[in-house]
C-alpha cells in the first residue's frame, strides 16, 4: 500500500483520520504492528515484555477496529491483552503500567466528531509516547519491517476493575459516597455519549444524575468537547436544579469523547474551565492533602495558578502547549500536579497521563472537604492571593492557509508596540506569540497546524478588556 498521497501523520496524540477515507481497517492492519515494533524498540528492555494492551471508546467501529488490530499484532508475534468493553482512555495507560505491559494501542479520536476514528499510543510507562517515537512510527510505514512469523497470544480482561480500584485509592470515597446518600451532595455528569459513561458510578457506588450517558457514534451532532457551546443541557440542568433546591452542595462534571479531559459547572450554571479547575485542584491537593511538589503549567495557563504556586511555595515549571510536555516532565521530576487549558490535567502520584475521572474524585472531594460550591471555592483563592483576572480562548477561522503565511510573516518580521491601548512588555515566542502586556494582561497568538485555523488565547482585568483584545486581535487579521 502506498502512502505518499495520503499520508498516514500522527498528532500531539496520535493519528486520527476520517472514518472509510483515511481511517481504514487495512490501515490500521499495518500501523498497529508498527506501532508494537517501535514501543519494542524503544522500551522493550525495560518492560521485558512483547504485551500490547488493546482498548477502545464508544466510537463507530471502534470495537470492530481493535479486533482488527488486535489480530494484526497478534500475527507479528506480539500477545495481546484485549478489553472486554469500551473505557476512558487513561484506563488503559493505566493497564499497561498495573500489567507491566510493553505499551497500549487505543481506538479513539477523543474529542474529534463522529466521522473521525484514530489511534493513541501508550508507552511502558503508563503515558503517551512522544513525537519522537511517532515518527519512528511513520517512518517504519516506508521500510515495512517483517516481523518473526511467530504468533501471539490473546487474552481479555476488564478494564475498569484494578483502574477503578487504583483511583479509589487516592480519595476519602466514603466521604463522598456518605455526602450523596445524605443528600448533602448532587452530582451531574455529562458524559457527552462517551467512555466515561458509568465511571462515577463505578467508582461511588452510588447513583448520580448522568446525562447523554447513550452511545451515539454521532455524538447528539457536536464534538464531544468540554465547551459550553455543546453544554446547554447540563448548563440548564444545573441551574434549574439549585434554583429549586436551597440547601445542599451540588457540582456538574463534564468529559470528553475519551474520558482524559474535563471540565465543570458549579451550582449556578457556571461554566469551568480547567483554567479555573486547576487552581482549585492545587489548592485541595496542598492544603486538604498536604501533599507538595512541582506545578507544571502551559504557556496558555492562568496567571493565578503562578500566584497560587508562589503562595504555597510550590516550584512551578511551563512548557509549551500540549500534554505531552506535561508528561515529559512529570517523568522527569517530582510533580504534584500539572494541567493545560483544554482540560487536560494528571497527577506525579499517578501515571503521566491526564486523567478525567481521578480529577473529578478530586474535585468531589474537595467540595464536601471545603463545604464550598466551586465557584465559591474559585472566589475565596482569587482573594486569598488578590488576583482577579478574567480569561478567554477563541478560534478564529482563516480564509486560506495563504492567509496563515502572511500573518507569521507579519508576527515574526514586524513588532507591536501597543495592542488595544495596552503596551507591550515583552512577546515570548516559546510556542505561538505571547505577548505581555501592562496591567498584567497577556495575549497569546497560536497557529494550528493542520488547518487555516487561529488560536487566541487571552488575559485580563475583566472581560470586557478580554474581548476588546481579541476584538483588537480579529481587526488586526481583517487588515492583513
Amino acid at each position: 500500500m502506498t502512502f505518499n498521497q495520503n499520508p498516514i501523520k500522527f498528532g500531539t496524540d496520535g493519528w486520527r483520520g476520517v472514518i472509510a477515507a483515511d481511517f481504514t481497517f487495512e490501515r490500521v492492519a499495518i500501523v498497529a504492528p508498527l506501532c508494537a515494533q517501535v514501543l519494542l524498540n524503544n522500551y522493550g528492555t525495560v518492560s521485558n515484555s512483547h504485551t500490547i494492551i488493546v482498548g477502545y471508546d464508544r466510537r463507530f467501529l471502534a470495537e470492530e477496529f481493535a479486533k482488527i488490530a488486535a489480530e494484526s499484532l497478534i500475527e507479528a508475534g506480539f500477545d495481546v491483552v484485549f478489553a472486554e468493553s469500551y473505557a476512558p482512555t487513561p484506563a488503559f495507560s493505566w493497564a499497561v503500567k498495573s500489567q507491566n505491559a510493553l505499551g497500549a494501542i487505543v481506538l479513539t479520536a477523543s474529542h474529534n466528531p463522529g466521522k473521525y476514528l484514530g489511534i493513541k499510543v501508550k508507552g511502558a510507562f503508563g503515558g503517551s509516547v512522544s513525537s519522537e517515537i511517532t515518527q519512528q512510527i511513520e517512518n517504519l510505514l516506508y521500510e515495512m519491517p517483517k516481523f518473526s512469523g511467530k504468533t501471539g497470544i490473546l487474552s481479555y480482561f476488564d478494564p475498569w476493575k484494578s483502574y477503578s480500584q487504583e483511583l479509589k485509592s487516592k480519595v476519602n470515597i466514603k466521604k463522598i459516597q456518605q455526602a450523596v446518600h445524605n443528600k448533602d451532595l448532587t452530582i451531574f455528569a455529562d458524559v457527552m455519549y462517551g467512555a466515561a459513561a458509568s465511571g462515577l458510578e463505578r467508582l461511588l457506588e452510588c447513583p448520580i444524575q448522568e446525562i447523554n450517558s447513550n452511545r451515539d457514534p454521532l455524538f447528539g451532532g457536536n464534538p464531544p468537547e468540554p465547551l459550553p457551546c455543546y453544554l446547554t443541557k447540563l448548563l440548564t440542568t444545573v441551574k434549574k436544579f439549585n434554583a429549586e433546591k436551597s440547601s445542599g452542595l451540588s457540582i456538574g462534571l463534564v468529559f470528553d469523547g475519551d474520558g482524559d479531559r474535563i471540565a465543570a459547572v458549579d451550582k449556578q450554571g457556571n461554566f469551568l474551565s480547567s483554567q479555573i479547575l486547576l487552581p482549585i485542584l492545587m489548592d485541595h491537593l496542598a492544603t486538604h492533602k498536604g501533599l507538595k511538589g512541582e506545578i507544571v503549567k502551559t504557556v496558555s495557563g492562568a496567571g493565578l495558578i503562578s500566584y497560587l504556586a508562589d503562595f504555597y511555595n510550590l516550584p512551578i515549571h511551563e512548557t509549551s502547549i500540549g500534554y505531552k510536555y506535561i508528561a515529559n516532565r512529570m517523568l522527569n521530576g517530582n510533580v504534584l500536579i500539572g494541567g493545560e487549558e483544554s482540560g487536560g490535567i494528571g497527577y506525579g502520584t499517578h501515571i503521566p497521563e491526564r486523567d478525567a475521572l481521578l480529577s473529578a474524585l478530586y474535585l468531589l472531594e474537595a467540595i464536601v472537604e471545603s463545604s464550598d460550591d466551586l465557584g465559591e471555592y474559585y472566589l475565596k483563592l482569587q482573594k486569598k492571593v488578590n488576583f482577579f483576572n478574567a480569561y478567554d480562548r477563541i478560534d478564529l477561522p482563516l480564509s486560506s492557509l495563504d492567509i496563515r503565511s502572511k500573518l507569521i510573516k507579519h508576527l515574526e518580521t514586524k513588532s507591536f508596540n501597543e495592542i488595544a491601548n495596552k503596551t507591550v512588555l515583552k512577546c515570548d515566542k516559546k510556542d505561538g506569540y505571547k505577548y505581555y502586556l501592562t496591567d498584567q494582561s497577556w495575549l497569546l497568538i497560536r497557529f494550528s497546524g493542520t488547518e487555516p485555523t487561529l488560536r487566541l488565547y487571552c488575559e485580563s482585568l475583566t472581560l470586557k478588556q478580554v474581548n476588546n483584545i481579541l476584538e483588537w486581535v480579529k481587526n488586526w487579521v481583517n487588515s492583513i
